[in-house]
């Protein structure tokens, strides 16, 4: 249950109006109703509302640090210069033959970086490009292939495209029209698939962030959409999912003790760890910005997670519970016995986000996400952290778009 006052003040920061709109969505497949989608959707409201990017363009325009040096992180970025030709394909292929999904990534970010820079220096020549970016493959994209990778594409892209669109909507010359019809023909309907059969496997056969990333894109896209049913059916299944991108899959065991609670891949490797924490924490920051605080939800049970995760990245010990869980089509039995320490320490632009939620917002302690948020700053985003996907997980620059 949310808190009705904070609930009420939010709705009134954010402009949006509370109501109750019908969730068409199987719940018998997606788990019982929950809260209703706010009847007037905020915008820009996916991961950025119009406070936090007015505030980057003050600070910057004044020469204040942190904004400043994240602003320079950001033009210091190839994928962020005016003048990004754009490369859109019929089809985009992730895993198995043909693969060229690296086009797409590239685009996006390129199409992000450019919108950012539009939003806090007002420049129309990075208006522009991200306008072009957009219209381009609105115009050209019809598919997404590929083997089980194509429902991670779908996700990934969609939410950061769907994103993109969001800071744009309303840019002359734009055809927001067009792009929602590429986002709900193209993207939606492999997320709604993944999210309700995932690939005819088991339910557990694949890791949270599959299920995260593609509850990413449905929620973006409703955002993007003005879409209650969606908003309910991305939302419904953060609480109560069958899969693991639902929280109490997600976070399958608290250690309420020590303020911590153990993510579902901490077994596997670091690596996918922490984008894990990033895709929950995009997540939250887009509910957030729709009146809905997910990141407080079950008693701060994500926090506890990525207090976990950070700590554990900064060389220091985390309790550890045993994992179990089956696989394939038939179930087959797996298990983790122990953290896995393969990438650990590795840094992704993922920690600035929670770092200013729960000390600035909410005036809490996470010292652990803080230090893993302070060795990443200022936060880059896709092209400074290597050319290969994994870099371009995460939008990234949460150092000048969330620093409060």
């Amino acid at each position: 249950m949310r808190d009705s006052a904070r609930e009420i003040n939010r709705r009134t920061l954010f402009k949006a109006a509370g109501g109750v709109t019908a969730a068409a969505v199987g719940v018998t497949a997606l788990g019982p109703a929950a809260d209703a989608a706010p009847a007037t959707f905020t915008h820009p409201g996916a991961l950025h509302n119009w406070g936090d990017l007015n505030r980057a363009k003050i600070r910057v325009a004044a020469g204040d640090d942190p904004w400043l040096s994240g602003y320079n992180k950001l033009v210091a970025n190839s994928h962020a210069q005016s003048g990004w030709t754009p490369n859109p394909q019929a089809t985009i292929i992730r895993g198995g033959t043909g693969q060229n999904y690296g086009i797409l990534y590239n685009d996006i970010h390129a199409a992000y970086q450019n919108a950012l820079r539009w939003w806090i220096t007002g420049s129309t020549a990075h208006g522009d490009t991200a306008r072009n970016i957009l219209n381009a493959w609105s115009a050209t994209l019809t598919s997404i292939g590929g083997n089980a990778d194509r429902f991670l594409a779908a996700g990934l892209y969609g939410y950061q495209f769907a994103n993109v669109a969001e800071l744009m909507r309303g840019y002359s010359g734009f055809d927001l029209a067009r792009f929602k019809t590429m986002m709900l023909n193209v993207f939606y309907p492999m997320n709604n698939s993944f999210l309700i059969n995932h690939n005819d496997a088991c339910i557990t056969n694949y890791w949270a962030n599959w299920d995260l990333c593609t509850m990413n894109s449905i929620l973006a896209i409703a955002i993007l959409c003005d879409d209650g049913p969606k908003y309910d059916q991305a939302v419904n299944y953060f609480k109560n999912g069958a899969g693991n991108g639902s929280i109490k899959h997600a976070v399958p065991f608290v250690y309420d003790d020590q303020g911590l609670a153990q993510w579902q891949e901490s077994g596997r490797d670091q690596g996918h760890t922490v984008m894990g924490i990033g895709q929950m924490g995009a997540f939250c920051e887009m509910a957030w910005n729709q009146g809905e605080d997910l990141y407080g939800y079950d008693n701060n049970r994500f926090m506890k997670a990525a207090q976990y995760v950070a700590k554990y990245n900064l060389g220091q010990d985390v309790p550890f519970t045993k994992y179990t869980w089956g696989t394939g089509q038939s179930c087959a039995y797996q298990e983790h016995t122990v953290i896995s320490s393969a990438s650990r320490g590795q840094l992704r632009p993922v920690w600035d986000i929670l770092h200013f939620h729960y000390t600035r917002r909410k005036g809490l302690s996470v010292p652990y996400i803080s230090q893993m948020a302070a060795q990443v700053r200022p936060e880059g985003g896709g092209g400074d952290y290597g050319s290969t996907s994994g870099g371009f997980d995460q939008t990234g620059f949460g150092t000048v778009t969330y620093a409060k």
